[in-house]
């Protein structure tokens, strides 16, 4: 089991780079990304794209080395041959899960990180992972457009994640932390949750955890 559950990457602190770079062990060159985004925000190619392919070229991983997948058809085992890494990319939670599960990709997930592989969340991408996606209706909530109902996750990890986390939003989440039954780990924009094995460790100073 190797997770790396962020809110943006390591765009505001190079260290959660270095530990992905350790976590994939690969030379950067060599390392693979299958990179999971909705089609608007493939067509657009917006700014937070930019923003992703300068910190992987901050760690030295070549462009050419990430494969797009805009959850737009069913995902295949062969998208995935070679692979080291899926990368799920922010925006809508709802939108994201939805598509995920009716893509088919949620499986190829599961079975690639129970076999090695490397799962990164960015935002939507580390709410995804967790039991449900909850938490995504917390703080700024995403706007449910997809009208999804059964909000469980990939369930890759036993505890949420909210991310983006300030003081300003501590009352909400404390609050909303006694209606759950799960652990909450919030994420600052310099943090990360780092999984391998069964092991568990946040980068980044501080450490904010909710619970009942």
């Amino acid at each position: 089991m190797k997770l790396l559950l962020t809110s943006v990457g390591w765009r505001k602190n190079p260290q959660i780079g270095k530990e992905f770079l350790k976590l994939v062990g690969k030379k950067p060159s060599e390392i693979r990304i299958f990179l999971v985004v909705t089609p608007r925000k493939y067509l657009k190619r917006n700014k937070y794209i930019l923003r992703l392919f300068k910190q992987l070229k901050g760690i030295k991983v070549p462009e050419k080395n990430i494969i797009f997948f805009k959850l737009d058809r069913k995902a295949r085992k062969e998208d995935l041959k070679n692979i080291d890494v899926i990368f799920v990319f922010g925006g809508n939670t709802f939108e994201y899960l939805y598509r995920i599960k009716k893509t088919g990709l949620d499986k190829l997930i599961k079975s690639f990180v129970k076999r090695g592989g490397v799962y990164v969340g960015l935002s939507a991408g580390s709410y995804v992972a967790c039991p449900t996606i909850e938490a995504a209706t917390w703080k700024y909530a995403d706007t449910n457009f997809v009208k999804l109902k059964n909000l469980n996750g990939l369930n890759l990890v036993p505890f949420l994640i909210t991310a983006h986390f300030s003081e300003r939003f501590r009352p909400i989440i404390e609050k909303s932390a006694k209606n759950t039954k799960y652990e909450v780990i919030a994420l600052t924009d310099k943090q990360a949750v780092l999984i391998k094995g069964k092991s568990k460790k946040i980068i980044g100073r501080g450490k904010i955890i909710f619970s009942k």
